[in-house]
């Protein structure tokens, strides 16, 4: 049974002036905009072109969008209501199903770059291997573990955070609820729950990072062993996944390995983790892929001649 005394939390949000927090509303009102088009533009595009479909690149392009769409969803639309009434609260529930999401999705995200990042060197490092290899029943086997690990993932924080009893203040310096702040507000001593979390946030980026380093290592030491011969499509290719995963992780890193801690610029970092960096993937893909942007051409067509039957 749930002890808690605290049925809510309140947010502090950003110390700034009106004219700052303005401009805050504006950029997370347009990332959120971007988020909600661009991903979806991606994930029709690859759905209704067989040929991005079966590809399995663009197959977990499609979920990394979905990801995202989800990932940006769960603090924008509550940080765009909190700025225009300048507070913000949250209940119980809510806090734990931000947690969860939170964990859910980005674990989700994690695992599934790890699996782009094999996919890249399976295509690269293995061509002639590459579609016995990720084959299609390969394929959805790596996605369902993508999807069923981030959800694990995402309930093992609940099942640790949810009953701990909460007795005291109910302020969290934050715009959304991350486990740093809430398990401080917790009554008792946390030190075994804490360490349940880290193992749970280690066994989750910690191998799917360094599998990412390892692949790439290995991609960019086959790219410059046959340089010239494709090597640099291939790294073309591969470099928007690369800025993806550094837009990723690089934020993670900042906030969460650094020793000390500066609330306002943690904010920052996870406004761009949360909010800016889920608009940005779908503009990376599409500005530097050209067979997503060709795609992208014909679903305009086609819409084009669905609206407008008598126009040549």
């Amino acid at each position: 049974m749930n002890e808690s005394t605290v049925t809510m939390f309140v947010f502090l949000d950003f110390s700034c002036s009106r004219s700052a927090q303005f401009i805050l509303l504006t950029l997370v009102m347009t990332c959120y905009i971007t988020i909600l088009l661009g991903n979806t533009l991606i994930i029709v595009t690859v759905w209704t072109e067989s040929r991005l479909f079966q590809c399995p690149m663009y197959l977990f392009l499609a979920n990394l969008s979905l990801l995202d769409m989800s990932l940006g969803s769960i603090a924008s639309p509550k940080l765009v209501t909190d700025l225009l009434n300048s507070e913000g609260t949250i209940s119980f529930g809510g806090c734990m199903a931000q947690i969860c999401s939170q964990h859910f999705f980005g674990g989700s995200e994690a695992f599934l770059l790890t699996v782009m990042a094999y996919d890249r060197y399976v295509a690269i490092c293995h061509p002639l291997r590459y579609t016995t290899i990720m084959n299609q029943q390969c394929c959805f086997s790596l996605l369902v573990f993508c999807w069923i690990g981030g959800l694990i993932h995402g309930i093992v924080q609940v099942v640790v955070m949810a009953p701990l009893p909460y007795c005291g203040a109910n302020v969290l310096d934050n715009f959304y609820c991350d486990i740093p702040q809430v398990i401080k507000l917790a009554c008792y001593e946390t030190y075994v729950d804490e360490i349940v979390l880290i193992v749970s946030d280690g066994l989750v980026t910690v191998p799917s990072f360094l599998l990412l380093l390892v692949s790439y290592a290995t991609i960019l030491a086959a790219i410059c062993s046959r340089f010239g011969k494709g090597g640099s499509k291939a790294l073309s290719t591969c470099s928007s996944h690369l800025m993806v995963v550094g837009l990723f992780y690089g934020p993670i890193f900042f906030v969460y390995m650094k020793p000390s801690s500066n609330s306002q610029v943690d904010k920052m970092a996870s406004v761009f983790y949360m909010v800016v960096t889920p608009a940005l993937n779908p503009l990376i893909y599409t500005l530097r892929n050209q067979e997503v942007k060709g795609a992208m051409g014909k679903l305009k067509n086609k819409c084009r001649r669905l609206l407008f039957p008598q126009r040549k």
